[in-house]
């Protein structure tokens, strides 16, 4: 089953796919850690370590519009 949602934060937008997997975080057809390269991944996974599932979904992104920070941001509120 796959789940979506949707993150905005300034003029950042963030499309998430949602389903059962292994972590993998890909944004833009991009592993997580190539397209954050200078800013820290933390901030995105904050929703997942907080529950303790950071290591039990694989998530899909589309990721538009905005800088680093609205668009982490904007990832983040969308999987929480």
């Amino acid at each position: 089953e796959v789940v979506n949602a949707l993150g905005r934060r300034k003029r950042a937008i963030a499309r998430i796919f949602v389903s059962e997997g292994t972590g993998k975080i890909t944004i833009n057809k991009r592993d997580l850690a190539e397209y954050f390269i200078n800013y820290s991944s933390d901030v995105v996974k904050q929703p997942l370590n907080k529950i303790g599932a950071a290591e039990k979904y694989d998530i899909k992104v589309n990721l538009c519009g905005g800088g680093f920070t609205g668009q982490s941001q904007a990832l983040r509120l969308a999987i929480a």
